[in-house]
């Protein structure tokens, strides 16, 4: 019996019955979520929806925005490079709220001794467009 098959095709079985559980679950994992969406029409929904937004909300930056203000209006860090990583990061936020708010800036092209009056035009244009940055206390509430 051992001769009437040849021995290249003995091997060549062999393998596809070693191989073919592993190539089967590889597509099964690969092609499977794809499939599924391409039937359930999920595919079709998305295209429907149009872009999604990238990046945190305006309400989210305005949030950040008043919190890191009032920490660079506040009492100064202790230390040299804590208060010049409040303002690097006070500074990318008000670049990120210009951007969202559709606001021109030229805080980012401002050499490093004209930033602090970059900065000042920077705010006082959000507030043009509508941004309160120190809005209104309103006190505790009333019960």
């Amino acid at each position: 019996m051992a001769g009437d098959r040849p021995l290249l095709l003995g091997v060549l079985t062999y393998l596809g019955i070693a191989v073919a559980p592993t190539l089967f679950l590889w597509a099964a994992v690969r092609l499977g979520p794809a499939l599924f969406d391409l039937l359930a029409g999920a595919a079709s929904m998305r295209r429907r929806r149009g872009p999604q937004p990238v990046g945190p909300s305006l309400e989210s930056l305005v949030v950040d925005l008043r919190r890191l203000r009032a920490e660079v209006r506040g009492p100064g860090p202790p230390t040299q490079v804590r208060r010049v990583a409040l303002l690097a990061a006070y500074d990318d936020v008000l670049l990120d709220v210009c951007r969202a708010a559709d606001v021109g800036s030229s805080l980012a092209e401002a050499p490093p001794g004209e930033r602090p009056y970059a900065r000042l035009l920077t705010e006082a244009a959000i507030e043009e467009a509508g941004i309160a940055l120190d809005p209104p206390y309103e006190g505790p509430a009333a019960a």
